[in-house]
């Protein structure tokens, strides 16, 4: 299973759409009515779904998986009493698959049978171009993290890789999270996370954004769990997004952590300690998009995309 892409509502899509591509990046994947597109230079058709409307939230957040994999999380799901619905995708890539809505009401889809497409070779010219390859991790506030955690163990078949003060951090293959819990008392989309090239396509993005007048939120730094490094932005159209790169790989048996294994001396929040964190500004931005439900849950114990 794969984390692909994540699809918000908001007014001004087109301006955040060509924000997006002019500022922070992103290649254009088109539009399909009032619906924007983003992708990164890899094979995912799109990495963000931006739809026009006069609210802000969550549409969804969508993992492409087996169908092996799909009936699982739809049993499941459904012996929990989860509201979940069958779809059948028309954003780019096609596929079929469920909508599951976890507890405190994060919209995960799944989708089986999606198509790729050829990715974008960044390297071509000798200046290369800040893009990012593809999404690395969406993670949500939560009022329960532990819940949370637990349900998406439970239901999904993600595995907790560790936990902190702050968060739980939580996988769906072998890069230490695709998703993570914050310890927010609240629920929300915290962050979405750009996987970059390397460290230096990270660091091109930093300026490629100062450029631009726009400065990181937090960051740049080097996390604990995950060990990847990081730079976080308020984009102007509201959420918080991250330039990241270098998740740890972790094995099957790996031992997820407890809040005392990471800890950092005082006034360290990274392994780096190099950055400031606009604490403020990100709270604010951290709780902008909540989660709609668009769809009518339905039974689900029909074969999927049957």
């Amino acid at each position: 299973m794969n984390l692909r892409s994540i699809e918000l509502a908001l007014p001004g899509a087109a301006e955040a759409h060509r924000w997006m591509i002019d500022v922070w990046g992103a290649a254009d994947g088109g539009h399909i009515g009032d619906t924007w597109y983003l992708r990164g230079s890899g094979t995912f058709p799109y990495l963000v779904a931006i739809s026009e409307n006069a609210e802000q939230f969550v549409r969804s957040t969508t993992f492409v998986c087996s169908p092996e994999r799909l009936q699982g999380v739809a049993r499941a799901a459904e012996a929990r009493g989860l509201n979940a619905a069958p779809c059948v995708s028309s954003d780019p890539g096609g596929g079929t698959g469920i909508v599951v809505e976890l507890a405190e009401g994060e919209l995960l889809r799944f989708l089986t049978g999606a198509t790729e497409v050829a990715p974008i070779d960044t390297h071509a010219k000798a200046s290369r171009k800040v893009m990012p390859v593809k999404l690395t991790h969406v993670v949500f506030n939560s009022a329960d993290a532990e819940a949370s955690g637990d349900l998406a163990e439970a239901v999904l078949d993600f595995r907790v890789s560790d936990r902190t003060k702050g968060m739980v951090f939580v996988r769906c293959n072998t890069s230490h999270h695709s998703t993570a819990f914050a310890r927010a008392g609240f629920s929300s989309l915290n962050h979405v996370a750009f996987e970059m090239d390397d460290l230096d396509a990270v660091m091109r993005g930093i300026g490629n954004m100062r450029d631009h007048g726009f400065t990181p939120a937090w960051g740049p730094g080097r996390h604990g769990p995950g060990d990847n490094v990081y730079a976080y932005y308020i984009a102007p159209f509201g959420p918080v997004i991250e330039y990241s790169t270098a998740v740890e790989k972790v094995a099957e048996d790996y031992a997820a952590g407890a809040p005392d294994d990471w800890t950092w001396p005082e006034k360290r929040i990274d392994q780096w300690g190099v950055s400031d964190k606009d604490l403020a500004g990100l709270r604010v931005a951290e709780e902008a998009f909540r989660f709609r439900r668009e769809w009518t849950p339905a039974p689900l114990n029909l074969p999927v995309g049957a």
